[in-house]
């Protein structure tokens, strides 16, 4: 099957250093893709996609211009361990993967204003550290895809959902490693199979794309790493849920229609924000951006609208 065409013209695609030295095991290299709206539009503010795993930036390749084109300047990171962002040892907690993409977006990029964040998979639980770290600047969020660490909803999923099979997995430490190592490829396409609804959406060669991504040294382990982090990601989050209360920031949970992760999104929103609103993306299972980039576009746009 043919690749899906994208316009990427007016992309810009660039690696920032975010922290420490260069050539040392402290630098941290992130790389970024970033679509600014066209010139004949009236500009609106930013969106920063934060993507999810086994995936990159690249999941949003076909909602990255049409959501410029509608005046905003788009943002879509690697985040730290994924794509061709560095692969560091430590800090996969989401709170210190949220202050790397801060410092992308306020202290490489200049942008001073708030940004509306997306975040999906683990890109939303990301997405969640910076709105409730950075609400200062933050001025919406919609996230989806995933149960969230620290919540009740999250813990009943992982001890009663055979669909997280994979969390207990991926939290034990070299095992997965060792047996995924040479079969980078066959695993991950076991997901993007297993989850999908519309199963043309991601084609063999957008698999060998995130293959390629992920047979690089470091990749796999980064990616279970993030899941390691959950356990210290649900402290963080019942710490400062009761220090500060629930998020002030507007949310709205945005799942595929057909997603089995959709029935919680609620749930766990309304136990960790004042005010939350729920959408769906119709025909689509886990890979919202993909499966139907038209309807992720339209939802997206339709929530940044009411709180730019």
């Amino acid at each position: 099957m043919n690749p899906k065409p994208f316009d990427d013209s007016r992309w810009v695609s660039q690696h920032v250093l975010i922290s420490g030295t260069p050539s040392t095991p402290s630098e941290l290299f992130i790389h970024y893709l970033a679509c600014p709206p066209p010139s004949n539009a009236k500009p609106k503010g930013t969106i920063v996609l934060i993507h999810g795993f086994p995936q990159t930036s690249y999941q949003f390749r076909h909602v990255l211009t049409p959501l410029s084109d509608a005046g905003y300047h788009v943002i879509a990171p690697d985040y730290r361990g994924a794509g061709t962002s560095s692969k560091p040892r430590d800090g996969y907690e989401k709170t210190q993967m949220a202050a790397d993409i801060h410092d992308l977006v306020t202290k490489h990029l200049g942008i001073k204003d708030k940004v509306h964040i997306v975040g999906h998979d683990i890109g939303g639980m990301v997405a969640h550290a910076y709105a409730t770290r950075f609400s200062a600047d933050t001025a919406s969020i919609a996230m989806g895809e995933f149960p969230m660490p620290g919540t009740a909803a999250y813990d009943r999923t992982c001890r009663e959902d055979p669909g997280v099979w994979h969390f207990h997995f991926h939290w034990q430490t070299d095992l997965p490693e060792m047996l995924t190592l040479g079969r980078e490829r066959q695993y991950i396409k076991h997901f993007y199979d297993r989850l999908c609804v519309n199963a043309a959406a991601i084609t063999l060669a957008d698999v060998d794309h995130y293959a390629g991504m992920f047979e690089k040294a470091g990749a796999m382990r980064a990616g279970f790493d993030c899941y390691r982090a959950f356990h210290r990601d649900a402290e963080e989050n019942r710490e400062w849920l009761a220090e500060h209360g629930k998020c002030k920031v507007p949310c709205m949970s945005l799942n595929g229609e057909g997603s089995f992760l959709a029935k919680i999104a609620e749930e766990q929103n309304l136990e960790t924000y004042e005010s939350t609103e729920t959408a769906k993306v119709a025909g689509a299972g886990h890979w919202c951006a993909e499966e139907n980039p038209a309807d992720f576009v339209r939802q997206v746009l339709g929530w940044v609208a009411k709180h730019e």
